[in-house]
Formats: C-alpha cells, sequence, structure tokens
C-alpha cells in the first residue's frame, strides 16, 4: 500500500504543468502563431493571468486560450470590426426602442457637438474599434446632460478584447483582478492583460468533468456548463418523450412557469422519487458542477443509460444559433466549437 501510495504521488507530480514564471513564457513563445506580434507581451499577460488565477498552464489549458484568441482576434488587442459605427447605431435603436424611449431623443443626444467639433454621431459613424465604441460611448454618457439617464443602458458594446469575453462577465469577477487601474472593468476588459485575464477565467476558472477542450470551447460561446447540460437535456428527451432543444438552458433566467425542460422532468418526478420543488431546485444548479450530485442528474442518466444499454454522452455541443449584429451568416456555438478545436489541434502539435 505504501508503494503504490508513493507510486501515485510520484505520478501527480510528473502530470503536474510546470508553473515556473520564466518556463511557461518559454512554452507560450513556442505555441504562440508565428503571426503574432510582441510575443513576449502576449507571453507575460497570459503567464499572469494563469498564476493569478492559479489555473494549470498545462499544454492543454495553454493551447486551448491561445486558440480561442486566435479565432476572435487573430492576437490583436484591439480588433477592427467592418462597418462598427452603422452597426451600433442600429443596435442603440434597437435597445432603444425596447426600452421605450423615443428615437428623437437619441438623435438629439447623438448631434450634440463633442469635444473636437464634431458630433457625436460623426463620431459614432467612424469608429472602427469596440473600444473606440466603447470609450466613445462612455464620453457621451458622462458629458452629456441626463447621458446616464437617457444612454446609460445603451451602450452596444457587449464583448470586448482579444478573447471578445463578455463585459457582464468581467465586471461580475473582477474580484481578485490583480492590476491596478484608474478607469473601470469595462475599460480593463479593451487592455490585453485585462481582456486575456477575463477571457481565461471564463474559459477555464470553473472545474468541469468533460473529456475534450471542445466542450471548453461551446461553453465559452453557450455559456458555463452549456454543453453539460444539452447532454442533460438530450438524455431527458429520450427517457421523457420530449423535444427538447439542446441550448444548454435548464431554466430561463427568471422564469416563473416551468420551460419546457423542466415539464419533461416533471414526466419523470413519480419515477425518480422527486417533487415539483425539488426538480425546480436541482434544475435552479445548472450553473454548477453541483447539479452532477444531484438526484435529478443521476436519476435521469440512469434512465439513459438502460434504455440505451450503454453509458449515453455527458456532454454534447449545444444547438444554438449565434446572434449578434456583427455575425452576417448563418452560426451556431457548434461551427464555434469546431473551429477553436481545429486551432488548438494545431497549437498542440506545436
Amino acid at each position: 500500500m505504501a508503494l503504490a501510495l508513493l507510486q501515485g504521488c510520484a505520478g501527480r507530480r510528473e502530470e503536474e504543468p510546470e508553473a515556473d514564471p520564466a518556463k511557461v513564457r518559454a512554452q507560450l513563445l513556442r505555441l504562440l502563431p508565428a503571426q503574432a506580434k510582441d510575443r513576449e507581451g502576449w507571453a507575460k499577460d497570459i503567464q499572469q493571468a494563469f498564476e493569478a488565477q492559479r489555473i494549470a498552464p498545462s499544454k492543454s489549458n495553454l493551447c486551448a486560450v491561445l486558440a480561442v484568441t486566435e479565432q476572435e482576434s487573430t492576437f490583436n488587442a484591439d480588433p477592427q470590426v467592418p462597418n462598427l459605427g452603422r452597426i451600433a447605431r442600429d443596435e442603440i435603436d434597437r435597445r432603444a426602442a425596447r426600452l421605450h424611449i423615443p428615437r428623437l431623443l437619441v438623435d438629439g443626444a447623438l448631434k450634440t457637438p463633442s469635444g473636437n467639433g464634431q458630433t457625436y454621431q460623426q463620431r459614432l459613424l467612424a469608429v472602427r474599434s469596440e473600444k473606440q465604441l466603447s470609450a466613445l460611448f462612455d464620453e457621451v454618457i458622462a458629458r452629456l446632460p441626463l447621458g446616464k439617464t437617457l444612454l446609460g443602458g445603451l451602450n452596444p458594446v457587449h464583448t470586448g478584447g482579444p478573447m471578445q469575453v463578455s463585459i457582464e462577465f468581467a465586471e461580475q469577477h473582477a474580484k481578485g483582478y490583480p492590476y491596478t487601474y484608474d478607469g473601470t472593468v469595462r475599460q480593463e476588459v479593451f487592455s490585453r492583460r485585462g481582456g486575456m485575464y477575463f477571457g481565461i477565467a471564463h474559459l477555464l476558472g470553473y472545474p468541469v468533468h468533460y473529456d475534450r477542450q471542445l466542450y471548453r470551447f461551446a461553453d465559452f460561446n453557450a455559456g458555463w456548463y452549456a454543453s453539460r447540460n444539452a447532454a442533460f437535456q438530450a438524455a431527458l428527451s429520450k427517457v421523457a418523450g420530449a423535444n427538447l432543444a439542446l441550448d444548454g438552458d435548464l431554466i430561463a433566467p427568471g422564469a416563473i412557469m416551468p420551460g419546457t425542460t423542466e415539464q419533461a422532468a416533471r414526466k419523470l418526478g413519480v419515477k425518480l422519487g422527486l417533487r415539483n420543488p425539488q426538480i425546480r431546485s436541482q434544475l435552479e444548479l445548472g450553473d454548477s458542477l453541483a447539479f452532477e450530485d444531484s438526484k435529478l442528474y443521476s436519476g435521469v442518466f440512469a434512465l439513459a443509460d438502460a434504455a440505451a444499454g450503454k453509458p449515453v454522452p455527458r456532454a454534447v455541443l449545444p444547438g444554438i444559433q449565434l446572434k449578434s449584429p456583427k455575425i452576417t451568416r448563418k452560426l451556431t456555438t457548434a461551427w464555434f466549437a469546431g473551429r477553436v478545436d481545429e486551432r488548438y489541434q494545431r497549437c498542440m502539435k506545436r
């Protein structure tokens, strides 16, 4: 027994990634794609993000981060977006309409002369990157009378930085951010160090039982545990005889009435020994690893495994169509995950 324990400990030490900062940066320099500029700077920011968050800088994790970054920005800390000004104005108008803000008020605000003599509307149409757009919007809100009241909820920039991480996610996970800064978390997302820190947190900062990084790539696009939850929905569809969308959303945010996934689970309540309130409370664990310890999760998969005569998948790519003002083609989460995985595999070969 003692020998087995020693061998096990030794094996774990051999498998642990090298955490020495200099060696991690050297590894990154070998793995970064050839076209990346300022390779030393990228390596430093990525290594420090891993260290600050105590995420293992294994070859697999490093390649996962590099693959997402290459897919989202080709290692440009402030990527340009064609026709961004027009896209932004259309998005502002859509959001204003949803909030019942008259377009005349928005037009009046944006036609106000700014500090350089141009109107904010003229400057808006001239922006080329999300960093420029977000900064311009911050200026509009700060300088115009009632700017925050009128436009505070209309900033059209939802993601930013070299990994295109959600700004809302960054604001929610800013505790522990290792750098000092004068502005806002939103502004930090558009820096290389901030964009990489929060992007790495979103990609790797939560525990999973996936056997492939592919499913983390899908989660990066669709939300934490989306691939696991989609697999649960697939299993539930089979045993409950329901046609469920495999979108990974077990309960819609703020939903009072049961959605399709909850309704399907309720059909199995008697068989699983669960009452409706228990089913709801366990589905609410869908954004954490704890869902896998629930009676609902284990019960549904036990039924699905028995029906299939073999274990059914515990992770599948969510069936979600990507929607964004910047997207002009029909793209899906599965497409995104597949493209990133191709880059990941090339990195692993390097």
